[in-house]
């Protein structure tokens, strides 16, 4: 099977994620800039989950690239990463109303760790379908951005029960690492 279908149904439920984080927004009280005051929070938050988001989406875009193929275990593993990514609205919303607490700081946390977790099953198992000589062997060969990321996911979550705001802050150090998109696919491909 071509990877067309999965990737279809990947884009659609990350535009819906999307979709249900900005409505968790609402709208100020008020006409002003002060009457933002109180939003700011759950908007910085947003955006960086947004962020997030996008970098999934093109990190899934490239990966999808690479594999020529897709198997139930493949469609598994990308609808593990999915039910990870789709935690992000409510994860967001509990931090955005609480990011000075330990416990939705770390739940996002947590969620970033499963999903980055989840995308490297999706690349285990795509290596072992198609092989180590196939162009999604050669391109994921080395991960070590990506295992560094999970060990700062584990990090601020371990720091978030002591300082909250720090662990955010380790969150958007990962994320400002993965803006550049992965080019290990591009130059294998290339």
């Amino acid at each position: 099977m071509t990877t067309n279908r999965l990737e279809a149904f990947s884009d659609g439920v990350l535009a819906i994620i999307i979709t249900i984080m900005v409505l968790d927004l609402k709208v100020p009280i008020g006409d002003d800039l002060m009457s933002l005051k109180p939003y700011l929070p759950k908007f910085i938050y947003y955006l960086f989950s947004f962020i997030y988001v996008g970098i999934y989406w093109n990190n899934h875009h490239h990966l999808f690239q690479a594999i020529k193929r897709v198997n139930g275990a493949i469609l598994w593993g990308n609808l593990y990463l999915l039910f990870w990514l789709s935690l992000l609205p409510v994860s967001t919303a509990w931090m955005g109303e609480n990011f000075h607490s330990a416990w939705p700081v770390a739940f996002y946390g947590f969620v970033l760790l499963m999903s980055s977790i989840a995308f490297m099953i999706i690349e285990k198992v795509a290596v072992k379908t198609e092989g180590k000589e196939s162009i999604i062997g050669k391109s994921v060969s080395k991960n070590i951005k990506e295992l560094s990321s999970s060990i700062g996911y584990i990090l601020g979550i371990v720091v978030s029960f002591f300082k909250p705001e720090i662990g955010i802050v380790i969150y958007y150090l990962i994320a400002l690492i993965w803006l550049i998109p992965d080019r290990r696919i591009e130059k294998v491909i290339e």
